[in-house]
């Protein structure tokens, strides 16, 4: 869901810089885990591009700072069902892409987010780095675990 960016401030709250489109929902979320540990969040809120966060047992900036760089992460049934269009990423890794002519161009391995949009690696013959963007992909079935989009294995 994001990554420890550093402290925020000196009574023990931090800053998280958070994965593609999950800004909100990770302020909203009550329990991360970072590290092999599970935090309570005391409280949240989304600041610019950021979610500053206060949790229990992390009092001073020192603690805030120790967990700087650790991933935060959230168990899958504290998230709400994604809306109509939209999907979780993670559910996505490993979907096999095709353009629209029906060929295939590889499987989803990975989601990385640059200042525009969210783009999907997929490893086949060659590595090709996909925008997550309409314009782009065309169709999604979760079921049949397949992405359809408007790109070239050539590209």
């Amino acid at each position: 869901m994001g990554r420890v960016a550093g402290s925020y401030g000196v009574r023990g709250w931090m800053k998280v810089v958070p994965g593609g489109g999950v800004l909100e929902t990770l302020a909203g979320t009550k329990e991360w885990w970072i590290g092999d540990r599970t935090y309570r969040v005391a409280e949240a809120r989304v600041h610019s591009a950021t979610v500053v966060a206060k949790l229990d047992g992390i009092e001073n900036r020192e603690q805030a700072l120790a967990l700087k760089g650790l991933e935060v992460r959230v168990r899958r049934e504290a998230l709400p069902e994604a809306e109509e269009g939209h999907y979780y990423l993670a559910d996505l890794i490993g979907m096999e892409v095709r353009d629209v002519g029906g060929e295939r161009i590889g499987s989803v391995k990975q989601f990385f987010t640059n200042s525009a949009q969210d783009v999907m690696e997929v490893a086949g013959e060659r590595t090709h780095l996909i925008p997550w963007v309409s314009a782009i992909v065309k169709q999604v079935d979760l079921e049949g675990r397949s992405i359809v989009v408007e790109w070239s294995a050539e590209w």
